[in-house]
């Protein structure tokens, strides 16, 4: 740390302080000010250098050598030093901060001198320090040393708590090593952990300051010879002999008021003056998809395996791919410093792949780690038998008890779950208490209510211990499939990801039920009802092929004498849905929503018959069977009013809305759809029907907008939907609403943003695979190739994607991939095959009723005729006029544009330009002032030439 030049010994004063830098003490008025290691360091930093500006850059490379430290570290400490010397108050100004350039230490300086009276005498010599070695390298504990370091030197009492493995230890050295200088080099270190005795622990520390232990209370030695001391004691590994050390930590403190302790426990002491801190496991990546190797690398526990793996020899391409096993090891093992260096140690001799393959079929507890680590160390096993033999019998009987836990639970699930006659209810609070004050189980705030789990590597161990409780797991079962039935009316108004969370918080535990009741002496029939009240869970969160599984296996598991009943609706309900999504049209999908309906409408079933209309109608949507889409749409119209609440109304009114945009009837859609986004009762988010339909309501008034002539309006619409959208957090809505706001990116001309939006559209499909929205996005990067001039590629890029599509059942995008594949085609000069095309996509139409694009069809079809090598014009008009016509009928004025320039183009040609002049003109009248897309951009540049 660099000094002011010749204040080795001296001293320095400013205002009312004294600075003392060999001691490394400021006083005032001859009291000591509680100035931490690092707002000193940067003090004599900033007087070295008075009235100059120390850029930050260098003031953090003087206070922090070798490390990289966050520039609000840097902040915090500045912040703490001037609150420490009243800088501003009373007018008082000692340090300045220059905006963009740094700081500097502007008060006069000057040297002083100690009067007499206040010098220290000469202290006794300590033994020579001895501390472990430090590790080389610390990853993702810079803050922590920090924080624990500047707590220490103010309150001069901390103990770091946390689960074994989680690095206490390893952080208490840095810290000792990094304040030497502060102690003059008195640090010791007293390693508690080989005592078994508790009465030892005074001898281990008279030991380590070089006293006897000769008398049998040595106690009064220990604290007169510490009472004049400036040191730092060090005690790791307090909790086995916690009865001990607490108390005498406590006495040291308040008899010494110099020496400053730092102790690390799996518990705090819970004494007088103690400041405890919760030492967190490594930061790991969240679950999910689309981590790169970027962000990968800036995740501690990341760093440590591949550290740790590299120094075990261990080759690794660090990849995308690679960074996702890794990420997925360091989750499991939640971060533990411990557990990471065991497993990277593995990877040499398994491979990476291998590794998290063993982790996922078993957490490996008897994995060895270094020759020269501590034996509560060598192996997870050991750490763990470690913690669980310092609990009480009670203690452990509720943490085996806990281990049926998956994930986090509440309180009032442990009330349900963990009592018998062993284990009484009155007993359980205490017992939880401790396990949470012992770092066994870990609390987390989840919404309003307090939520606690085991770590991965506890239950591993506990379930080895107890592995089969049936009658625990049974109560386990009923208490989730009671909760999953209570919780289900929030359902239909849950408003945002951040609340579903506090449900979703069980979904490990509702896995852990139904694989315990599908599994060898489980409970068929809490299995059923757990699989059909867990549904609306799956479908909340777009987890289709898990939602998928269960209900396939809950349906063999109905007995053909309860069929017919409620469960049975739900499931096959939900099999449908989770089917159409992930293989298209298929029979079974149908099957199972056709079954689920006529359930419903046999029970008087009004809110179901609602749900299962709309499931029906966006099947047959996808089918491509719009006319029998729109039938659904009717019912559920009607049967919406005999429900009578605005959220039915507002579904209803979405269904038809939607089928009512795909039959071209644009002005009657606009009225179902603007109720259905805008009427009171459906500002609130629902995804039970498996996607939010308003949110679907949303992006198809998008739609209808720009047809009818309001494409800035249409672009906010869809950007607001796209938004809401990805902040629900769920894939199928999201993956709606993206596909729709790429059409629009399409038809206004705009590719790039059409491109980033169906790459937001395939990377959601991916995570949930959602087999027939990957082909789709496939089909949409042929048309934006077709559209960029790679005719050859796009066109065999849609052929493709159209087979697989026909194959799934999937039909809802066929007529645009039909028209861009026509387009596609009169690029390659093949005018007979878009010939063929374009009267087969017509007749299609025709069949199927999407007749939103027959305008296009028609002007496409006016458009072949103009291009074959003996143009036929007159019936090319003909197609054209009928274009403009339907246009116009349905209210389609982005349509109606696109078929007047073609004409205008055509009338031009035959020296018609009064009439394409007007044509034009009146076409453009019909959009909103300032509106801007490629067909206008292209109607004006043709009415400059007219």
């Amino acid at each position: 740390m660099t000094e002011p030049a010749g204040t080795t010994t001296g001293t320095l004063s400013f205002g009312p302080f004294i600075v003392t830098p060999h001691q490394r003490l400021v006083t005032r008025d001859g009291v000591t000010l509680p100035l931490g290691a690092k707002a000193f360091d940067m003090l004599i930093a900033l007087m070295s250098r008075p009235n100059e500006v120390v850029s930050k850059w260098d003031l953090m490379a003087l206070v922090w050598p070798g490390l990289t430290v966050e520039e609000a570290s840097l902040r915090f400490h500045i912040a703490a030093l001037r609150k420490a010397l009243g800088d501003g108050k009373d007018g008082a100004r000692y340090i300045t901060t220059l905006s963009g350039r740094g700081y500097c230490f502007v008060a006069p300086i000057s040297q002083a001198s100690l009067p007499a009276a206040r010098r220290s005498a000469p202290r006794m010599e300590l033994p020579p320090v001895k501390l472990p070695n430090r590790l080389q390298r610390m990853v993702g504990r810079n803050e922590a040393i920090v924080a624990i370091s500047d707590k220490l030197l103010t309150s001069r009492f901390v103990t770091i708590a946390g689960p074994g493995g989680v690095g206490k230890t390893a952080v208490a050295v840095a810290i000792a090593h990094d304040l030497l200088e502060t102690f003059s080099d008195a640090a010791h270190f007293v390693d508690l952990a080989a005592l078994s005795d508790p009465d030892l622990v005074i001898t281990s520390i008279l030991l380590m300051l070089g006293l006897p232990a000769e008398t049998d209370d040595p106690l009064p030695a220990l604290l007169a010879h510490v009472r004049d001391k400036r040191i730092l004691l060090i005690l790791d590994n307090c909790e086995h002999v916690i009865a001990a050390a607490a108390p005498l930590a406590s006495e040291i403190f308040h008899a010494a008021p110099d020496v400053h302790i730092l102790a690390t426990s799996r518990e705090a002491l819970r004494v007088e003056g103690e400041q405890v801190y919760r030492l967190a496991p490594l930061a790991v990546p969240p679950d999910g998809s689309g981590l790169t190797v970027a962000a990968a690398q800036t995740y501690p526990a990341l760093q440590l395996f591949l550290e740790r793996a590299t120094a075990g020899g261990a080759q690794i391409v660090l990849d995308d791919a690679n960074a996702a096993i890794i990420a997925r090891i360091c989750r499991k093992l939640d971060g533990m410093a411990l557990a990471i260096e065991l497993a990277a140690g593995r990877v040499e001799a398994y491979g990476l792949e291998q590794t998290a393959a063993l982790l996922d079929e078993r957490l490996n507890l008897l994995w060895q780690g270094q020759r020269t680590a501590p034996p509560r160390q060598k192996t997870l096993r050991a750490t763990l038998d470690w913690s669980y033999g310092l609990l009480s019998d009670i203690e452990r009987l509720v943490l085996r008890r806990l281990a049926v836990f998956a994930g986090h639970f509440t309180i009032d699930a442990v009330l349900e779950v963990v009592p018998d006659e062993r284990a009484d209810r009155s007993h359980l609070f205490d017992a939880i208490d401790s396990l949470v004050a012992k770092s066994m189980v870990a609390p987390r705030p989840i919404g309003a209510m307090m939520r606690y789990r085991l770590l991965d590597t506890t239950r591993a161990y506990l379930l080895e211990i107890e592995p089969n409780d049936a009658a625990l797991a049974a109560r386990h079962a009923s208490y989730y499939r009671r909760w999953l039935e209570q919780a289900g009316s929030t359902w239909t108004a849950t408003p945002n990801a951040d609340e579903r969370a506090i449900h979703f918080s069980a979904l490990h535990n509702v896995r852990a039920a139904l694989d315990w009741c599908f599994g060898t002496g489980g409970d068929a029939n809490t299995a059923i009802a757990l699989a059909a009240a867990a549904a609306p869970i799956f479908l909340a969160m777009s987890l289709l092929i898990e939602c998928r599984r269960w209900s396939e296996r809950a349906l063999l598991a109905i007995a053909p004498s309860s069929r017919g009943g409620a469960e049975e609706m739900h499931i096959q309900a939900a099999l449908g849905l989770t089917l159409m999504f992930t293989r298209g049209g298929s029979e079974a999908a149908r099957l199972a929503l056709s079954r689920s309906l006529a359930i419903a409408e046999a029970r008087g079933d009004t809110p179901n018959q609602l749900q299962l209309l709309g499931r029906m109608h966006i099947f047959h949507e996808r089918m491509g069977q719009f006319d029998t889409a729109l039938g659904y749409a009717q019912q559920s119209l009607a049967v919406a009013g005999s429900l009578g609440d605005p959220g039915s109304t507002a579904l209803a009114h979405s269904l038809l809305g939607v089928s009512l945009h795909l039959a071209g009837q644009h002005r009657d859609a606009m009225k179902m759809l603007e109720v259905a986004w805008q009427a009171p009762g459906t500002e609130r988010i629902s995804t039970i029907h498996g996607f939010d339909h308003r949110n679907r309501a949303g992006i198809t008034l998008a739609r209808e907008f720009w047809l009818q002539g309001r494409p800035a309006d249409a672009l906010q619409l869809a950007q607001q939907t796209v938004t809401e959208a990805a902040q629900m957090e769920h894939p199928i809505t999201l993956c709606i609403a993206l596909i729709w706001a790429v059409s629009i990116s399409l038809w206004g001309g705009d590719l790039d943003g059409a491109e980033e939006s169906i790459d937001q559209f395939i990377a959601h499909a991916e995570s949930r695979s959602m087999g027939p929205y990957l082909v789709v996005g496939r089909g949409v990067k042929g048309e934006l190739a077709i559209r960029r001039g790679d005719a050859a590629h796009g066109v065999e890029t849609i052929r493709a994607c159209l087979r697989e599509l026909h194959e799934a059942g999937y039909e809802l995008l066929t007529t645009t991939f039909n028209i861009a594949l026509v387009q596609g085609s009169l690029a390659l000069g093949q005018f007979e095959q878009s010939a063929g095309l374009i009267d087969d996509a017509i007749r299609l139409v025709e069949q199927s009723g999407d007749h939103l694009y027959m305008p296009e069809l028609l002007r496409m079809k006016g458009k072949v005729l103009l291009s074959l090598p003996q143009p036929r014009a007159e019936q090319a008009e003909v197609y054209l006029m009928q274009s403009l016509g339907l246009s116009r009928r349905q209210g389609a004025t982005a349509w109606e544009l696109r078929a007047a320039i073609d004409l205008a183009g055509l009338f031009a040609e035959r020296g018609q330009r009064e009439d394409a002049r007007r044509l034009l003109q009146s076409s453009l009248e019909g959009f909103a002032e300032d509106s801007e897309t490629a067909d206008i951009r292209a109607a004006n540049v043709l009415l400059t030439t007219l």
